[in-house]
């Protein structure tokens, strides 16, 4: 049986067609944006990657070419190999095996070290990108992000604007950015901008960075939340200051006013949202989202922990709460769990931690009106203190006996 060459490398040909195709449809998918960012911040977290990767290499490529060269020159078939069943030590491979690694991993800890304080994403932006210092007196943009189910919200508080699944910067001019989250925890990333931050419920975090080029870039949650999670996605657009101007003017021009009300209809679960434009927002809508208190009459988070820093509201305040309106936990609740509710607010939006007293040497905060302060299990208004009953004073090691 004949068969030509040609034919073995036709054959070999479509072999090697047939193999690549499916890479090549599978590759086509990736994006080098991480290698290939457009800010500062993840330009410099790339060169670290790069860094530490090289760094490893240096041993990894080493012993993966000496163990095929041993595997080789010491193969059964090779009778000229020096056989030495007795040799144990090598001081001079044993500083070679010892030595090399730990000065890597000495370089590797130093660079980690550096660079882990230099890209706090806590630390202001100290430069524009490498050689240009950010200019003193230069304003951040500020914008105040919140993670939806399952949507964001992007609140810029020094233009009273808001957008949802759609968020823009001027190019060369830092961005501080303020995240938390509505409901379960998610994580806030931009690939081309900065590393990914986390979202968290009645907590914020922070990010500092800057966007060296013009573009539109893919934003999204890189934290599985739930159902909508791969819907989760927004588009962020770095532009020139002229541009950035026109964009705000657009979205002053088609959006409408986000309130309390709005933003509650807004935290609602939903899929896919599309980009919607506010032209005017709530001044206190992010410290309220933030402190989990946009409902009216609840109380925020950071009320209540004064009240706890300053002693408790004391027996009677175990059962202040009211129900809950709307649970946005409803695709997430237990059968078995109770009703939702929530802890009264004891103070009005307007003055959120109540009046100072008079006297300028106190401290002390009192409600505005404490008759109206009511609620499950609470005692009515003006029902004196002496028909509640008396609790046997305790002490606990190291806090004494209750005042």
């Amino acid at each position: 049986m004949r068969i030509s060459l040609h034919g073995l490398l036709s054959r070999s040909s479509l072999c090697r067609v047939a193999i690549l195709t499916p890479l090549a449809v599978l590759l086509s998918g990736c994006d080098a944006v991480v290698l290939s960012p457009a800010g500062d911040v993840a330009a410099r977290q790339r060169d670290l990657l790069l860094i530490s990767t090289g760094l490893m290499l240096l041993i990894i490529i080493p012993v993966l070419a000496l163990t095929v060269l041993f595997a080789w020159r010491y193969r059964a078939a090779n009778t000229d190999a020096r056989y030495e069943p007795d040799w144990d030590h090598s001081t001079q491979l044993e500083l070679a095996i010892w030595g090399a690694p730990l000065l890597i991993i000495i370089c590797l800890g130093a660079i980690t070290w550096t660079g882990t304080h230099l890209l706090d994403p806590y630390r202001p932006i100290e430069r524009i990108v490498s050689g240009q210092p950010v200019k003193p007196g230069t304003e951040p943009l500020k914008v105040q992000v919140v993670a939806l189910d399952w949507k964001w919200l992007f609140i810029y508080p020094q233009l009273g604007i808001a957008t949802v699944n759609e968020l823009a910067a001027p190019v060369d001019r830092p961005i501080s950015f303020e995240i938390t989250s509505a409901t379960v925890m998610n994580s806030f990333y931009i690939p081309a901008l900065a590393g990914q931050i986390y979202a968290m419920p009645a907590m914020q975090t922070r990010l500092s960075a800057v966007i060296n080029a013009p573009g539109d870039y893919d934003g999204f949650s890189a934290n599985y939340s739930g159902a909508g999670f791969s819907g989760m996605k927004f588009r962020f657009h770095g532009q020139s200051v002229a541009d950035f101007d026109a964009w705000v003017a657009k979205v002053r021009k088609a959006g409408g006013a986000l309130g309390r009300d709005g933003y509650l209809a807004l935290e609602k679960p939903s899929e896919n949202e599309p980009v919607r434009y506010y032209a005017s927002v709530d001044a206190d809508l992010y410290h309220a989202a933030l402190n989990m208190c946009v409902q009216p009459g609840k109380m925020c988070m950071d009320e209540m922990m004064h009240i706890d820093a300053k002693g408790g509201g004391g027996v009677t305040s175990i059962n202040n709460v009211l129900p809950q309106a709307a649970d946005k936990y409803a695709r997430r609740a237990s059968p078995l769990t109770a009703s939702p509710t929530f802890v009264a607010a004891l103070c009005t939006v307007a003055e959120p931690m109540g009046v100072v007293s008079a006297d300028t040497s106190s401290s002390r905060i009192f409600p505005r009106d404490p008759a109206g302060i009511t609620g499950a299990g609470l005692p009515k208004p003006g029902l004196s203190n002496a028909s509640l009953p008396r609790l046997r004073p305790f002490s606990i090691a190291g806090l004494g006996q209750p005042s």
